[in-house]
């Protein structure tokens, strides 16, 4: 593959990361499986199939719910980046646990029909003009029908083949499939719940992923809301001693845009905060050799102009900044990507 288009590169941390994310997994379903069955409303007889079909439901309910609060999590506290690195693998696995589910599912209620089993699937239930009843297998099968799209088109190819916009929205369906796993879930098993132990553990997740990202937006909103331009479009940022060499501080614009303030060498430069390649947190990255690091899958660009060190080709915005009484400021305006901009020496 080209620069362009760059082949998956596993290392340690990627190892690591899928170990433990196996091993999470397996342990779920040990203790679902295995556990007493007063805990988790396995009081009536059921035989493995059905059994089996709970346990990976259950762990791809977890996954889906682990997934999304990731990302407000990382925003809320930069401690748990390390699970923003390869989420995607997250995802994909999630998408295998799902489909096992809906196997179990298919080859246990539906295979003893007369008719094909994907045929009883869709018209063994059509009452959807009652909530009682109502045949949540829809539900079910539209959520896997987003995961398997996300985990066919995780990879890097695809990015750029759509270009980041498109896959980006194509990738926000995932708030759609959780949608669709909470009414599948809410209008199936938890209609015929004896023990309401999972169904506290389905709300709380639920309501912890809802609480999550609604709590990281007023938090960003609240630190945009504190910067102001002033008639010449200058925005205080912060005290220039509060940046630390090496790292960068990060602020929302007025207009809703990220810019992050580099201190390296004693000298500052501000780039936007998106990265090119997901939007990944460019602030939340370090610098060595005037190249800022991605945090999330290891982009880099010069902080000086915005630009990826040949031979790749991404750019991102630079900001024009100044230090007015010992307090960092920045243009609102942003240049465009690739642009160089000096850097602007701190005072001693």
């Amino acid at each position: 593959m080209s620069v362009k288009y760059i082949p998956v590169q596993w290392n340690r941390s990627k190892w690591v990361y899928d170990a433990l994310m196996l091993i999470a997994v397996t342990l779920f379903l040990y203790v679902f499986l295995f556990v007493s069955p007063e805990v988790l409303s396995h009081e009536a007889p059921i035989n493995p199939q059905v059994h089996n079909a709970r346990a990976f439901g259950a762990c791809a309910f977890l996954m889906l719910t682990v997934i999304l609060c990731i990302g407000p999590l990382a925003r809320i506290d930069r401690r748990f980046l390390p699970l923003l690195y390869n989420r995607r693998h997250f995802g994909v696995m999630t998408a295998f646990v799902a489909i096992t589910h809906a196997g179990y599912i298919l080859n246990w209620y539906f295979a003893f029909s007369n008719s094909d089993k994907y045929e009883a699937l869709l018209f063994a239930n059509t009452s959807y003009g009652q909530l009682a009843g109502f045949p949540f297998e829809a539900f079910g099968i539209f959520a896997l029908i987003c995961l398997l799209i996300l985990a066919a088109t995780s990879h890097d190819f695809w990015m750029k083949f759509l270009t980041p916009p498109v896959w980006k929205r194509i990738h926000a369906s995932i708030y759609l499939a959780y949608v669709a796993v909470v009414a599948h879930v809410s209008l199936g098993i938890l209609q015929d719940q004896q023990n309401h132990v999972f169904t506290v553990i389905f709300i709380g997740g639920a309501l912890t992923v809802a609480g999550l990202h609604a709590y990281a937006a007023w938090q960003e909103d609240r630190r945009g809301d504190e910067l102001g331009a002033d008639q010449d479009g200058w925005i205080d940022i912060c005290d220039a001693s509060e940046i630390e060499e090496g790292l960068a501080k990060i602020k929302i614009l007025p207009n809703g845009e990220r810019v992050a303030v580099f201190r390296h060498e004693g000298k500052l430069n501000a780039i936007s905060n998106a990265c090119a390649h997901q939007n990944g947190p460019l602030g939340e990255g370090r610098i060595i050799d005037c190249l800022v690091t991605c945090p999330w899958h290891g982009f880099q660009y010069d902080v000086r102009n915005g630009r990826s060190p040949a031979p790749f080709t991404e750019k991102i915005p630079t900001y024009n900044l100044r230090i007015e009484n010992g307090h960092v400021q920045v243009h609102r305006d942003a240049n465009p990507p690739g642009t160089p901009v000096e850097p602007v020496e701190v005072p001693a």
